[in-house]
This record gives structure tokens, sequence and C-alpha cells, in this order.
């Protein structure tokens, strides 16, 4: 039996003429342990999709399993980590880890609920921040609280829903390279919402399109057939990872390609002018003949 399996989900907003149909017959199958990465255009209902899994919205049509029971809901079997950090400003780093810690193990003493946050922070590297305040930290460091936190709740499935997106490069791939560590270490099952195809490619066993919307549907499965551990530098030179990262982009471009087709935008094309003050009569541009005066 698959760890997660989404039949038939189709998912929308609204109602009448207003209604959007964002996601339509979404089908996937998880097994425990990989690492799975959904790419996709902005608005494509990546976050939606995630959101179903989460337990957060309910579908319309199908449903969502985990170890073969239906999701009708939140629970701490599923720990997300979202794109805005969500953390409770008041609390220090070790209040936001420990306020999960005591609402999945509320058995546990005090000695060792603070051991086991300890544990989560330093495994995302933030000991010397343990009593410092969101405010206090920058955007990465915030987004490590954020991902001790769910992992701090053991889950079976970890839910990344395009945790790195609101941060700088540099930032973005030495939290990528937290993540993969994380994962070699601990295993978890996870689930990436992300955009960039180099970043899925580099921490995922397979990567899952999902086509533009609306009634937006998974395209086909692709396999990353990298050895791990990964090293982000000799990627780069990686036949395999550059005829990969090739393949699913020219995919992802021509569906996108065919969905701006079918949508009967408009194509409009703009008459050649130039601006009123820019030339002179004489036809020299007026800068010009300021400059030769």
């Amino acid at each position: 039996m698959a760890l997660l399996e989404l039949r038939n989900v189709s998912k929308g907003y609204g109602t009448g003429s207003n209604r959007t149909e964002v996601l339509k017959n979404i089908n996937l199958t998880i097994e425990e342990g990989e690492f799975i990465a959904v790419v996709g255009f902005t608005g494509s209902g990546k976050t939606t999709l995630i959101s179903l899994i989460a337990g957060l919205i309910e579908p319309d049509e199908g449903e969502v399993l985990l170890n073969g029971v239906k999701i009708t809901g939140p629970g701490p079997d599923r720990g997300m980590v979202f794109q805005n950090y969500s953390l409770l400003p008041w609390l220090s780093v070790r209040g936001n880890i420990l306020l999960a810690v005591d609402s999945v193990f509320p058995l546990m003493s005090a000695k060792e609920k603070n051991a086991y946050v300890k544990k989560y922070v330093a495994m995302v590297n933030l000991l010397p921040a343990l009593n410092k305040t969101p405010s206090e930290l920058s955007g990465g460091m915030r987004q490590r609280v954020s991902v001790a936190r769910a992992l701090a709740m053991d889950p079976r499935i970890l839910l990344l829903d395009e945790p790195l997106s609101a941060l700088d490069a540099l930032t973005r791939g030495s939290l990528q390279d937290e993540i993969s560590r994380i994962w070699e270490q601990d295993k978890k099952t996870v689930l990436l919402i992300t955009n960039d195809v180099d970043e899925g490619i580099y921490l995922a066993d397979r990567i899952i399109p999902l086509k533009p919307g609306p009634n937006a549907t998974l395209g086909p499965i692709f396999s990353v057939e990298l050895e791990r551990p990964r090293d982000k530098k000799a990627l780069n030179h990686n036949a395999v990872f550059k005829a990969l990262r090739n393949t699913v982009n020219t995919y992802l471009m021509n569906v996108g390609a065919e969905a701006k087709k079918g949508s009967g935008a408009r194509t409009y094309i703009l008459p050649e002018a130039q601006p009123l003050d820019l030339l002179g009569p004489t036809g020299v541009p007026y800068s010009l003949r300021r400059l030769v005066s």
C-alpha cells in the first residue's frame, strides 16, 4: 500500500459564472521514503494541491488517502512548511518548536521536551539562535525554524509549499543543501512544491509537472537517475542532469504555450510610433539640437 494516494481529485472555487476549476482528475501515488517534487507555473494550482494533502481544504471530487485512510482534516502525521514562515513573533525559536512538540507529545517530560527541541534546532544549525525571536532572525533562519518545527512533529510526510521562493539566491541554495542533508539523515517522505526545475532535480527522486490551469492535471513522471548524496556544483557538469533539466523545461514550455494558445487570449499588434518630442521639425533629435546649438 502506498503511503499517500490521490484518486481522481478535483477542486474548484466559486459558484456559477464566477467558478474556476483549478484541479481536475489528479492521480498520484507516493511511496514511503520518497522525495517527490511537483513543478509548475505560478497560478497552476500547486498550493491547492498541497493544501488538499494537508487537509486544509477538501476535494470537490475524489479522495486523498494517507496509509489507506481518507484525509478529512489537518493532522500531525503531515508536517507543513509554508512560504511565509508562519512563526509566532512573540515566541523564541525554542518556543515556536516547543509549541508543536507540546501538541503532539503531551506526555513527554519537560526535560525530554527540552532535549527534543534542541535536537531539531541543531539539525537545522540554529542552536546559537535558540532563544532569539523571529524578528531577530534573517529570512533564511526563519525558514529553518519552520522546517525544524515540522520535523519535530515526527510526521509521516513532510509537505513543503515553495518554502524557499521568498529567499535570495544564495540563501535559497544554502537551504536546498540543508533540506538535502536532513532528508539523507532522516529519510522522511517529502512532497516539495516548487517552480524551480533545478531545485526539483537536485532534491527529488521524481519530478511531476502540473499543467497550467484551469482544470490543471499532472503531466508525465520524470525519474531523477542521479546518485545520492548529490553535489550541486558537480551537477552543472553532469550530462544526466543537463539532459533531464532540458527535457523537463522543454515539456513545461510546450504545455505553457499550448495553454496560452487555447485560452483564446487576443493578440494586439501595436503601430510603429515615436514620442512626439523625440524629433524636431528638421528630423534632428531635440536633445542633440540642444547640444549643437
